[in-house]
């Protein structure tokens, strides 16, 4: 028999969107905002040469600023205001994560609920901007270093980048809370979202055009398009994939209630470590290729280490594949506790079928997420080699890498999500009113003469 959920969602229409006012004012307050990001990442940073800008960046896009500039949607190879993008608050949102099951008086911090998040979040604050700062003056200082980049290099010129790019990244973290409270989807990742999606059209652009002058094949290019279908289809199927274990709970009293026996269910995903592997994993392996590039025409170790991981060869494929193992298991460690998780179950009275509760809990828990994270590790792997090894093998342009189809893919079923959620609390609040209507006409008067 369906839910009442379900039975809600099979009668979703036109009509019911347009009377959910809500929903479309969150809507449009989310299309506003993205208007507003795509126009900072036009605003560029002052006293730079666009065409000696261009020149430098041509150099650097094989490296990892080519990877964040495909996040930030161009802004960092325009070098704009929104150059930094929300990187330093999503660094310093692991960061903190990291401290607070490392150190004691966070993790007490983190654990007093609501008041404890509102000091962690403040924390995070801080260091975004405190790490912004610091990546601003390293860019300032790179630009500054570049041949005819900078007009009148200088202090004042460090001081007034570095000020305009943090400012750009508070600017961008501000914007990303309001998106999250008062529209729709979660506001850092529709951030990035919108950067990836906004130079698509430029890639499938670029796509055909090789086709056309034979650089490419028809074939060849209907290949990679339902090769990305697949893919999609593949992110989609895995990152909804769910290991649902059967908790159930006795009769038990509180205070002069007494409730009755029941089950439930807890969700562990087959990936928990979300998109974090691969940027990190990707971040650490291009970092030599960019550091060898500011310091092109010089041998050394450097130039060595280039030569052999460079993108492509076999041990960046196999670094690569390691190293998305390594952060599918170390993230996911940090964001889920078997042994807290078993100790909340035990003081609420949940027992899993077949085991005893407490410690016997916590290692069955932990044994079933290693399984599920082998699975996640594997799947995260072959959906971030595969695109390397085409343009590897075939120099296909993958614009969508397998990072970007992850960051994408699932920042659109989040959405999704929400607004499903939020259309099935307008139909329950509709029901309501229509069963309990608070306003009641009230009787005529006569009047008498």
């Amino acid at each position: 028999m369906a839910s009442a959920s379900e039975r809600l969602a099979s009668n979703f229409s036109l009509d019911t969107f347009r009377k959910a006012t809500e929903l479309k004012k969150r809507l449009w307050f989310l299309l506003g905002a993205l208007v507003v990001y795509r126009i900072g990442s036009y605003i560029p940073l002052p006293g730079i040469d666009p065409i000696a800008l261009e020149q430098l960046f041509a150099e650097q896009r094989d490296g990892i600023f080519g990877v964040f500039d495909a996040f930030s949607g161009g802004a960092l190879g325009r070098m704009t205001v929104f150059a930094l993008n929300i990187f330093p608050y999503i660094s310093a949102s692991i960061i903190m994560q990291l401290l607070s099951s490392a150190v004691p008086s966070l993790a007490r911090i983190k654990k007093e609920g609501p008041e404890g998040r509102k000091i962690i979040n403040q924390y995070t604050r801080y260091g975004t901007v405190l790490l912004a700062a610091l990546q601003g003056y390293g860019i300032a200082v790179s630009l500054e270093s570049a041949q005819g980049l900078v007009a009148n290099p200088g202090l004042n010129f460090r001081v007034s980048a570095t000020i305009l790019l943090t400012g750009g990244t508070v600017f961008l973290m501000w914007l990303g809370e309001q998106i999250t409270q008062r529209g729709v989807g979660n506001g850092i990742s529709i951030l990035i979202f919108a950067g990836i999606v906004a130079n698509l059209p430029l890639a499938v652009g670029n796509l055909f055009e090789l086709s056309r002058t034979n650089a490419f094949s028809g074939l060849i290019v209907i290949a990679i398009i339902l090769l990305v279908f697949v893919v999609i289809a593949a992110v989609v199927f895995f990152e909804r994939a769910q290991r649902r274990i059967l908790v159930q709970y006795p009769q038990r009293q509180r205070g002069t209630k007494m409730y009755g026996a029941n089950s439930s269910h807890l969700p562990l995903k087959l990936n928990s470590s979300g998109v974090i592997p691969p940027i990190f994993a990707s971040s650490l392996l291009l970092l030599p290729l960019t550091l060898a590039n500011f310091n092109a025409g010089e041998a050394g170790l450097l130039a060595d280490i280039v030569a052999i991981t460079g993108r492509g060869q076999p041990a960046f494929l196999a670094i690569y594949a390691a190293l998305i193992v390594f952060f599918a298991f170390f993230y996911t460690a940090i964001v889920f506790n078997p042994a807290e998780t078993a100790d909340n179950l035990r003081k609420n009275g949940g027992i899993i079928q077949g085991i005893r509760p407490g410690k016997a809990t916590a290692d069955y828990l932990d044994y079933v997420l290693t399984r599920l994270t082998v699975v996640g590790a594997i799947y995260l792997t072959v959906v971030c080699l595969i695109p390397e090894w085409l343009i590897a093998q075939y120099s296909v342009p993958f614009y969508f890498g397998g990072t970007s189809v992850l960051i994408v893919v699932t920042v659109t079923m989040d959405t999704i999500a929400q607004v499903q959620g939020h259309l099935i609390s307008h139909q329950y609040e509709h029901l309501l009113k229509r069963n309990n209507p608070t306003k009641q006409s009230k009787p005529k008067r006569r009047r008498l003469h």
